[in-house]
């Protein structure tokens, strides 16, 4: 079988190529656009290294063809920081709070958590532990990334952070 012309939006720019009908939208994200901030995990949709937002949905990468995303709108974490350069309330929560150690989740941490955000703007522990559950760290203990997500929804809200008593 032929390649297929496809064209998304990534990150707000328009871009489009001849893509196998079995390439995996990560691949195609790392390998034709050259953004490498999407992380290859396990490929098996466990890790969610990968995760990016699709049309709205927190999306494995790994599971979905380019071709299928034909017209879709992308965002990768290089898409997240703010018009002037300046870190996005999750990737700062990330840094004050110390929610990363090896940094391999984190991309995948904060692409779930911006959409977490989306959805429910406020959310508490368990719900943020809910959240991020698709999302494996092996290093962090998942502390420091539940305070972080905090940290930005209080930033988002324009409200104070308060670190909870342990």
């Amino acid at each position: 079988m032929g390649k297929i012309h496809v064209t998304m939006t990534v990150n707000g720019t328009q871009v489009d190529g001849l893509v196998e009908p079995r390439l995996l939208l990560v691949h195609f994200i790392r390998e034709n656009l050259q953004l490498t901030g999407t992380h290859i995990g396990c490929e098996t949709s466990h890790c969610g290294a990968c995760t990016v937002d699709l049309d709205g949905m927190s999306v494995k990468s790994c599971t979905v063809f380019a071709v299928q995303v034909d017209g879709a709108n992308i965002m990768t974490i290089e898409g997240m920081a703010n018009a002037d350069g300046t870190l996005s309330a999750l990737q700062e929560g990330f840094r004050m709070m110390h929610g990363l150690q090896c940094g391999f989740c984190t991309p995948g941490m904060i692409m779930r958590a911006h959409r977490l955000l989306k959805e429910n703007p406020n959310p508490n522990e368990e719900e943020i532990r809910f959240g991020i559950s698709g999302n494996l760290c092996r290093c962090t203990g998942y502390q420091n990334i539940v305070k972080a997500i905090q940290y930005a929804a209080a930033k988002l809200n324009g409200t104070e952070f308060k670190e909870a008593a342990e």
